[in-house]
């Protein structure tokens, strides 16, 4: 027999995966996975004692892997896309025209702007990370400025366009799970996403006047990647057709895996028609990731082309992405466990308890979240599960369900990528080549945002309330538009 699990029971498994976490990974270097799975032995026991058998556990981990899964499917073909785009020329074409267009100075405002941009028009975080973040890396790497500050910039300009875009999977969950209506959340977000990109911005120009003072690459090293990505790769105006696909079929609304995978396909086809790279290289490419070696051109040398080059350009492919996924699985596992214990609802219900005021309200919502962010290191979940609990509370307190989605998302969606442990954090590193402690101080807007939540809570400021004859839930509002209807 089941029973509610008591609250030192549902804290005891994330103390101990926090623990292990913060002495394992933190301080002996140890990898997150095993640790994860450790922390799901604990959760197991706690599982046990609650009356929650061996399948009831496996049901929670198939449900959590069930949830998550397109968005595996689409980190694989991010991988694809990767190292397609490398072999046909795009990125490299954008890291060359990059190095001498931009100035050092503005290289961390750029990608934070050019990548809030890409993650606007296509809706998707990961795949503006993957595409023009890497480009822009790779520019920063040329310029001599600081990567972790590029990185984070990066980071922060893709999750600022991720929360704006109608397109984006988390920014058309977080209304469905508070109950309030898409593009009414999107208008709600910009009373803390717009203070928080400005703060960014502001930070990001001081530092560019103060990080690449004596670091830029000198005008020799300059020249030699430059020359170096001009032996390797031939560049045409059809290497833009690529990027064009995926802003074409973002634009209209397409599915997201066939547009990446159609996307992909054509930079493999460019890659033997304009580049002239065998067809087995372009299909090892989309599995192992592009790689010098592959470049077989007369007199060109892959042996002696310098790291720097190397770094920029030896990338994506489906294998680059199996840590993330080994990690998002390891963190089911965890999760899926502790939500059939209800260990998570016994935490957020003793939350509620101390709530009196609407700021105590936000910030319980905020710390709900965060703790969901780094128990589960899963921006879906951080979102669902304190949607689904507080819905409820918002209601009966008069607050429109549009100020709990937006919190939702100020707090679940963009903390994720600063967690090292979770697969956006471990994706964003990997692809970045940078690590996320080192990025996350620079990702500003991923948590100066729910900092902002907080105070508007508490001073009233741009926090909607349901006056009284209005109705109090979505279910209600249908009702009465029926009525009127009749």
């Amino acid at each position: 027999m089941k029973r509610k699990p008591t609250l030192l029971e549902a804290f005891f498994p994330i103390v101990m995966m926090l623990l292990l976490l913060a002495i394992g990974y933190g301080v002996y270097g140890f990898s997150p996975e095993p640790l994860l799975i450790l922390a799901s032995l604990f959760a197991g026991i706690i599982a046990l004692r609650v009356g929650v058998n061996w399948d009831g556990m496996m049901e929670g981990i198939r449900e959590k892997i069930d949830t998550a899964m397109p968005a595996i499917l689409i980190l694989i073909s991010i991988g694809i896309l990767i190292g397609t785009w490398m072999i046909s020329g795009t990125i490299p074409m954008m890291i060359y025209y990059g190095l001498e267009i931009i100035n050092p100075t503005f290289i961390v405002v750029i990608a934070f702007i050019v990548s809030a941009i890409i993650s606007i028009v296509t809706g998707t975080s990961w795949g503006s990370v993957g595409t023009v973040g890497v480009a822009l890396m790779g520019i920063a790497t040329g310029l001599g400025a600081s990567l972790p500050a590029t990185a984070g910039a990066v980071v922060a300009g893709a999750y600022f366009g991720d929360k704006l875009s109608p397109l984006s999977d988390t920014t058309n969950l977080a209304p469905i799970a508070a109950g309030s209506e898409l593009y009414e959340h999107i208008k709600h977000m910009l009373y803390t996403t717009v203070p928080a990109a400005i703060i960014s911005l502001i930070v990001y120009t001081i530092a560019g006047f103060n990080l690449t003072t004596d670091s830029v690459s000198t005008p020799e090293e300059m020249e030699v990647m430059l020359q170096t990505l001009t032996e390797m790769f031939d560049w045409s105006v059809w290497l833009l057709l690529p990027p064009i696909i995926i802003l074409y079929g973002s634009i209209r609304k397409k599915p997201t895996l066939p547009t990446i995978i159609l996307s992909s396909i054509v930079a493999a086809v460019l890659a033997k028609w304009i580049q002239g790279f065998s067809a087995v290289d372009i299909f090892a490419s989309t599995v192992t990731g592009f790689d010098v070696s592959m470049v077989s051109k007369t007199g060109f040398n892959p042996e002696g082309v310098a790291w720097e080059v190397t770094r920029l350009v030896n990338q994506g492919g489906m294998q680059s992405m199996t840590g993330v996924i080994l990690i998002a699985f390891s963190a089911f596992i965890f999760a899926g466990i502790i939500t059939k214990a209800g260990a998570l609802e016994v935490i957020i219900e003793a939350l509620l308890k101390i709530v009196k005021r609407t700021g105590d309200l936000i910030l319980s919502t905020v710390l709900s979240c965060i703790t969901m962010a780094l128990v589960t290191g899963n921006s879906y979940l951080s979102i669902i599960v304190p949607g689904e609990i507080y819905k409820d509370t918002y209601q009966k307190k008069k607050l429109h369900a549009k100020n709990l989605s937006r919190t939702l998302e100020d707090s679940g969606t963009v903390v994720v990528p600063l967690i090292p442990w979770s697969s956006a954090g471990v994706y964003m590193a990997g692809a970045l080549g940078v690590s996320t402690l080192s990025y996350a101080p620079w990702a500003i807007l991923c948590y100066v945002g729910f900092i902002i939540a907080i105070i508007l809570g508490y001073t009233g400021i741009g926090i909607e309330r349901i006056s009284e004859e209005e109705p109090v839930n979505l279910e209600e509002n249908k009702a009465v538009e029926n009525s009127k209807v009749e």
